[in-house]
C-alpha cells in the first residue's frame, strides 16, 4: 500500500496564479503537494517569476513553470488556485485562465481554491448550481453567481474543494490531498442547505488572523488555524453542552 503521505505519486497538479498571490495560499498548499508525491507546475499569464503578497505586504517571489499559452489541462490531472486580493480579480479578467479553469471542469478534473480563487470560479460562469465558500466578504459575489455558499471551512461538491481563507488551512489541505487522490470528503464537507446570510460583523478569529498576516510566517498561520479550529469546536461543544443541560431540566 502506498504510504498515506505520497497517495500523489506519479500526479502533476497546475497551480494557476499571477502577481497578488496569497503567500501563505502557495506555499503552504504547495508544500503539502510536493510531500504527498506531486509534481507541481506554477502556471501563470506571464514569464520569470510573480510577487506574493502576506495580505498588503510585498512578500517573496515565485518562478513560473510554464505560461497559460503554454499549458493544457489534458496535461494536469489537477488544478489549485491560491487567493489573495490582487491574484483572483486579475485572472478572472484573463480569458485564457477562465477557459483553462472551464478546461479542467469540463474534463472533471478536481480544482481546489480559497479565499478569493472562487471569484475565478464566478467569473467562468460555472458557478451556478454548485455549493462553495470563499471568503466571508464576497459571499455575494458567489450567491449572485448562481451558487449556494456556505459559511464553513472547506466545501465539497463534485469535483470542486473550497475553503474561506488561510485560517481554514489546516482542514483545507486535508481535504485538498483527498480531493487529487481520489478519496471521499470527510462528512464536515458536505454539507448542502440553503446559502448561510451575510455576517453581522467579521469574525474574531479571522480578525485576528489578519492583524497577524503581514508579519506571520507559515508556522504562525498554521498554528492560527490550528487555534481557529479549536475556538470554532469549544463554542460547537459547548452550544451542544448547553442543548443537552436545557433538555435535561
Amino acid at each position: 500500500m502506498m504510504n498515506g503521505r505520497k497517495k500523489l505519486v506519479g500526479q502533476r497538479i497546475a497551480v494557476l496564479a499571477t502577481d497578488g498571490f496569497e503567500q501563505v495560499e502557495l506555499s503552504v498548499p504547495v508544500t503539502a503537494l510536493e510531500a504527498a508525491g506531486a509534481q507541481v507546475d506554477i502556471v501563470s499569464l506571464h514569464r520569470g517569476s510573480i510577487r506574493g503578497v502576506n495580505l498588503n505586504k510585498p512578500a517573496k517571489r515565485v518562478d513560473v513553470d510554464r505560461t497559460i499559452d503554454e499549458a493544457r489541462a489534458s496535461e494536469y490531472d489537477g488544478l489549485l488556485i491560491p487567493g489573495g486580493f490582487i491574484n483572483p480579480d486579475l485572472l478572472r479578467q484573463s480569458a485564457k485562465a477562465r477557459n483553462f479553469v472551464r478546461e479542467f471542469d469540463q474534463q472533471r478534473k478536481p480544482i481546489a481554491t480559497l479565499c478569493h480563487g472562487p471569484w475565478l470560479l464566478a467569473s467562468t460562469g460555472l458557478a451556478d448550481g454548485r455549493a462553495l465558500t470563499s471568503w466571508p466578504g464576497v459571499r455575494d459575489d458567489m450567491v449572485n453567481a448562481g451558487a449556494t455558499w456556505l459559511d464553513q471551512e472547506v466545501v465539497r461538491d463534485g469535483n470542486w474543494l473550497t475553503s474561506r481563507g488561510p485560517q481554514d488551512m489546516v482542514p483545507f489541505v486535508r481535504e485538498m490531498i483527498q480531493l487529487y487522490a481520489g478519496g471521499p470528503a470527510s462528512s464536515r464537507a458536505l454539507k448542502r442547505r440553503d446559502s448561510d446570510p451575510q455576517r453581522e460583523r467579521p469574525a474574531a478569529w479571522a480578525t485576528t488572523a489578519m492583524r497577524l498576516m503581514p508579519y506571520a510566517s507559515v508556522g504562525t498561520v498554521l498554528g492560527i488555524a490550528l487555534i481557529g479550529g479549536g475556538l470554532i469546536a469549544a463554542s460547537r461543544a459547548g452550544a451542544a453542552a448547553g442543548r443537552q443541560g436545557a433538555a435535561s431540566r
